[in-house]
């Protein structure tokens, strides 16, 4: 087929048109949004930044940020469509839904109290059919700050539309909830809730806690199964494990102390949990996703932190770990081999980073939000070696106080 001058004219004119349309639609090679919670502010803030490909920088979107819906937001999940955002605020012990804008705008559809208060985790299960939730606190009369009990973990089903809760005298509520306890009766030792995990195949829950009452501190880990309704089977009967490992140099095995993020491989091979007060990272293996037979889980490696570490992540399909050290203001990098960790190396980041992730479009990106620094930080990582390099145009100025980070890819699921 020929075209004349004029359908040649027309021709080149429709395809600078789709050029235009795709810059414009990614919005300068937009790969991906991400989300940031800052809590100075009341309400709380949420900013929306999107990532550009070819250097990861990051640049705020109109109307950015967003009202968290509450005081204090504290943690973020995404559902698995990348359509909505959860935000949960703990001074308010409330969960806000908000849809989610082709844009990368926030609109906010619906909120929800957790049946406990201080909710400070969260996650989402692959399925998109249950958000499972931590409180610090449990529903028990005359539980207080000033009058402590343990925590919770709580279950929120989640509706067609995203909402959360079951529908009771007009409003939704999140009703379900396990006492985080060392034992059915044992209401008084107070064992403090710090972070949720769902294996990637949405069988097993995993959570961390801790008891600071205790000289040195005691660190535990209560495993479940999840059943179709969504409620959960312990693992470890009436007790949590007790988390032990063997550090570097030392000849037995250890207590940890402070157990403060966690996360399990894509195979539910590996659970892994870094300790703030023993400034380690340990890998415990999972069989049929339990930790052990008995009360007490061993690590079958450990690998040293940085100081206070406060937050991991894995990226590259599982070839590799990073570690935010809150006090150190840097990120230790580790490659992973069967569960076994081996040190890559320590980079800085702005002060006091507390929550990492990598980019959403999984192209080779490192972010950690920092707290005291009111930034982010970004890195590049290298897809051979794991090895991080700063990332153009970083620190990025954010608002005041970042607590936590979550992002969509541009456009929809990873291919």
């Amino acid at each position: 087929m020929k075209f004349g001058k004029v359908g040649q004219i027309a021709l080149v004119s429709a395809i600078a048109l789709g050029l235009a349309t795709l810059f414009t639609a990614c919005g300068t090679l937009n790969v991906g949004f991400i989300f940031v919670a800052t809590n100075k502010l009341t309400p709380g803030q949420i900013e929306v930044v999107q990532v550009d490909s070819e250097s990861g920088s990051l640049r705020a979107i109109p109307t950015s940020p967003f009202p968290s819906g509450g005081r204090d937001p504290i943690a973020e999940a995404v559902t698995p469509d990348f359509l909505n955002l959860y935000v949960a605020n703990e001074d308010d012990n409330n969960i806000v839904q908000f849809g989610i804008g082709t844009d990368g705008k926030l609109y906010p559809q619906s909120t929800v109290n957790t049946p406990g208060s201080f909710p400070i985790a969260m996650a989402v299960n692959p399925s998109q059919t249950y958000l499972y939730g931590l409180d610090t606190l449990q529903p028990i009369a005359g539980c207080t700050l000033e009058n402590l009990c343990p925590g919770d973990v709580f279950i929120c089903p989640i509706t067609s539309t995203a909402a959360l809760g079951t529908p009771v005298n007009g409003t939704n509520q999140c009703l379900t909830y396990y006492p985080l306890q060392l034992s059915a009766s044992n209401t008084t030792t107070v064992l403090t809730p710090t972070a949720i995990n769902i294996s990637a195949d949405g069988k097993y829950v995993y959570v961390s806690a801790y008891n600071a009452n205790t000289t040195p501190a005691a660190g535990y880990l209560f495993a479940y199964s999840t059943n179709s309704d969504g409620s959960l089977t312990s693992l470890t009967g009436s007790a949590p494990y007790a988390l032990q490992s063997q550090p570097a140099g030392q000849s037995q095995e250890v207590p940890l102390q402070e157990p403060v993020a966690l996360t399990s491989d894509s195979g539910v091979q590996n659970l892994y949990v870094v300790d703030k007060l023993t400034n380690q990272v340990a890998t415990y293996a999972l069989n049929s996703g339990a930790l052990s037979t008995t009360g007490t889980a061993n690590a079958t490696v450990t690998a040293a932190t940085g100081n206070q570490p406060a937050a991991l992540t894995l990226a590259n399909n599982g070839a590799f770990l990073y570690v935010a050290n809150s006090e150190d203001s840097n990120v230790t990098a580790y490659t992973v081999s069967s569960g076994s960790l081996a040190n890559i190396g320590t980079y800085a980041s702005d002060v006091n980073p507390i929550a990492i992730m990598t980019d959403p479009r999984q192209i080779g990106y490192l972010y950690t939000v920092n707290f005291l620094g009111n930034s982010i930080s970004g890195f590049q990582i290298n897809p051979e070696t794991g090895t991080l390099i700063n990332a153009k145009n970083f620190p990025y100025a954010s608002s005041v106080q970042p607590t936590a980070i979550s992002g969509i890819p541009h456009g929809g699921a990873i291919k």
